[in-house]
């Protein structure tokens, strides 16, 4: 496919996740095609995606270098798969985490478009081998996985299937970079991929804690917020070690490489979520943030602020 047939891209599934990669798509000048089974909810995601384009250009947070009405013109809305997958050369599937609806839809998709077009899916906890299983030509098949919400945490994860082909691991990874997002590109696949198996490690650990006694369910967070999370949202846990040193990595291990292998042999088992114990650990989160629906839609809004800022002063900076 040549590089001027290479500006349609179609987005299967309207939901938070489908809009959010078609804001993040036409802020790079893509058309973008949104396609939902459900008649009308395509529409009504252009109308959702219209209303945060104005307010992120308000906010002057819009990202690339198009208006908002610009950007807006890029999209367009289908009921029709046939129709939506039309002239795309890349289609980024966001329909509900189920595997069964995965694979049915990616066979629907593989009928109706030409043998070129890059398949990728948005799911965060189903490995390509899986997702990918009823399609004929997996050489072209990955998993761009997204973090929520993704136009303003940029990563995104792109995991191979054991049979996909090198370009479009490169063509996927030049894509997700000309649109802003900041791919890293998994070596084959694992359940959990890196993010979320990282991410379980420190729930994991957080959680033991809490119900082991030893610190409060709000201190914890506070452990991340104020201090970890203050240095990992610059530079990663490997930067830091070699930083730690004066002599880098090899040096930072030999001073405390020890004591981490000893902290982690101290380690307790997986953490049983929805026992007894686990009904203190969630009854105290309640005390701490209502879980009646006005509390939890505030609560989010702020967490949406926050990153924005947080976005804003890593583009600054």
């Amino acid at each position: 496919m040549s590089a001027s047939n290479m500006k349609t891209i179609t987005v299967v599934g309207s939901g938070l996740i489908g809009r959010s990669w078609a804001m993040v798509f036409i802020s790079g000048g893509y058309s973008v095609k949104i396609y939902d089974n459900q008649s009308g909810q395509a529409a009504n995601a252009i109308t959702e995606i219209k209303k945060q384009l104005g307010e992120l250009e308000e906010a002057h947070m819009l990202r690339g270098e198009l208006t908002a009405t610009q950007q807006l013109a890029l999209l367009s809305s289908y009921d029709d798969l046939a129709q939506a997958l039309e002239g795309a050369f890349f289609v980024q599937e966001c329909v509900f985490e189920k595997l069964e609806v995965k694979q049915s839809v990616f066979q629907d998709i593989e009928r109706l478009v030409g043998k070129d077009v890059i398949l990728s899916s948005s799911t965060s906890c189903l490995v390509p081998s899986d997702v990918f299983s009823k399609v004929q030509n997996r050489s072209r098949c990955i998993v761009s996985h997204p973090v929520n919400p993704p136009y303003y945490v940029k990563l995104v994860e792109l995991v191979p299937h054991p049979e996909t082909a090198g370009p479009v691991m490169d063509s996927t990874r030049t894509l997700m970079t000309k649109v802003g997002q900041v791919p890293v590109c998994l070596k084959k696949e694992i359940d959990g991929f890196a993010l979320n198996r990282v991410q379980a490690a420190i729930i994991a650990e957080s959680w033991r804690l809490v119900q082991d006694g030893i610190i409060s369910v709000k201190d914890i967070d506070l452990v991340m917020s104020e201090g970890l999370g203050m240095r990992y949202a610059f530079i990663g846990p490997m930067e830091t070690m070699h930083l730690n040193a004066p002599e880098g990595l090899e040096d930072y291990m030999k001073r405390y490489g020890v004591g981490i292998q000893r902290v982690l042999k101290s380690f307790g088992p997986v953490p049983d979520f929805f026992g007894k114990e686990a009904k203190g650990i969630t009854n105290e989160m309640s005390e701490l943030i209502p879980s009646d629906q006005q509390h939890l839609t505030d609560r989010k809004e702020r967490r949406d602020r926050l990153l924005m800022n947080l976005a804003k002063l890593k583009k600054d900076n």
